[in-house]
């Protein structure tokens, strides 16, 4: 029964990252590439990144803090700009593909005394190792365009958060038209560079009945970010109708 269970998942995943991909990025991502992007950056990110991002991530984090639940999932948690942020209620849990970044989140920890992050772990977003229903809530920050296969990280996260909790995404999407949509897609052909797809579609990572049923703010520096929020109960709802 349970490879029975594991292989439905697993081509639920092919398909939802099949669906995905045709409205995603022209030029695709690998783990390689992400690491090697990041292990540039490490050292420099928080002073070229870290304030730019600062709104996206302060929002992301304050939205975590008013909602129920203690166990927190941080997807992507870099250097750990975004722990110190976190009230003493919530119980987190961060992880990153980039071992250089989690060498300096640890060391944030050490450094700003932070007692509620529990565990900083080097992990695929996209193929976990934690159990089913393990976390009250899940945040990815900045991590939808870094991934090779988003809905894959949607369907994860799905799986790992609990059937009343939270999944909240905090991320640059492409602006359709307009010189900045221009922009964006001319500076696609540096990601592999840069470690992220400025082309990003939000539909690569949410299928349409996602969008309907999702939160979605746009955050400050003039909206090039945008807050999604997803409300597990609401998405099952929304599953059993259509089954």
């Amino acid at each position: 029964m349970n490879e029975v269970l594991q292989r439905v998942r697993s081509e639920s995943a092919e398909d939802v990252s099949r669906q995905g991909e045709a409205h995603g990025p022209k030029v695709a991502l690998d783990a390689d590439a992400v690491k090697a992007a990041y292990r540039r950056w490490a050292g420099v990110y928080d002073t070229v990144f870290g304030g730019i991002s600062a709104f996206g991530r302060k929002r992301a984090v304050a939205a975590v803090n008013r909602l129920p639940g203690s166990r927190v999932l941080e997807v992507g948690v870099g250097t750990g700009l975004a722990l110190p942020h976190y009230t003493a209620a919530k119980r987190v849990t961060g992880i990153d593909l980039s071992g250089d970044m989690l060498a300096r989140a640890r060391e944030r920890v050490r450094r700003d005394h932070l007692t509620n992050v529990d565990a900083l772990l080097e992990m695929d977003a996209e193929d976990t190792r934690f159990a089913d229903n393990s976390f009250d809530i899940a945040v990815a920050m900045f991590v939808a365009s870094v991934v090779p296969h988003p809905r894959r990280l949607l369907t994860e996260l799905k799986r790992v958060v609990k059937p009343d909790g939270y999944i909240l995404f905090v991320n640059h999407f492409l602006t359709p038209h307009g010189v900045r949509g221009a922009i964006e897609r001319g500076m696609a052909r540096a990601s592999h560079s840069l470690g992220w797809h400025p082309d990003f579609a939000m539909e690569a990572l949410l299928p349409p009945e996602d969008i309907a049923r999702a939160r979605i703010e746009p955050v400050p520096p003039a909206g090039l970010f945008t807050l999604v929020t997803l409300r597990q109960e609401d998405l099952s709802a929304a599953q059993e109708k259509v089954a």
